[in-house]
């Protein structure tokens, strides 16, 4: 059983812009929220733990 990734700031900062730009371009949203702005959303997608999104460290 492996442990969740931690992310960096700069990770986590990365990652909500990339789903911030989905968003803002018409990708469905995957919570349920009332927040309208792209950035905001992806902030609570990410606070849910609902972001498909890795990162590779090398």
């Amino acid at each position: 059983m492996s442990q969740p990734q931690q992310f960096t700031r700069y990770e986590k900062a990365r990652i909500l812009g990339a789903r911030a730009l989905q968003v803002s371009y018409g990708a469905p949203v995957l919570i349920d929220t009332d927040q309208t702005e792209p950035i905001l959303v992806a902030a609570e997608e990410y606070d849910a733990g609902a972001l498909p999104f890795t990162v590779n460290r090398q």
